[in-house]
């Protein structure tokens, strides 16, 4: 399921949340500059229930605001892959990936790294483990 939302600027430290069955994904962040930027979450689960992705992203592909901070958090499933972008892929234009000195991964929550992330943010992608009982 995808919603859109406003990626606001300001300052000030904003969240947006999806739920599907037991798993969440939270967006928290702070950005400066020019205007309210409409923003994407997609949050799904494999057909065996074994994995939970929620992915972020603008489909204008850059960003032209100032991240100051981001954070994206799963609940009820612990994270196998993460991925940040400073540019989300566009009609021929390619994912560019921030450093990996930009951003730090858990197991349930990929973030900036205080002091290394440049600013950028376009896209976030995060394939995370459920916790599925074995058979």
């Amino acid at each position: 399921s995808t919603a859109e939302f406003d990626v606001r600027p300001g300052g000030e430290v904003h969240s947006f949340s999806r739920s599907l069955g037991d798993y969440s994904c939270t967006f928290t962040y702070s950005a400066q500059g020019g205007t309210n930027e409409q923003w994407q979450m997609n949050v799904g689960v494999s057909e065996d229930n074994g994995l939970f992705s929620c992915s972020i992203w603008r489909p204008q592909g850059k960003s032209y605001l100032f991240f100051t901070q981001f954070k994206a958090e799963v609940k009820g499933a612990k994270i196998e892959y993460a991925m940040a972008y400073s540019q989300a892929a566009v009609g021929a234009q390619s994912d560019v990936p921030l450093k990996q000195e930009e951003f730090e991964i858990t197991e349930t929550t990929v973030s900036h790294r205080e002091g290394k992330f440049r600013f950028e943010l376009s896209k976030l992608l995060i394939v995370a483990k459920t916790p599925r009982d074995e058979l």
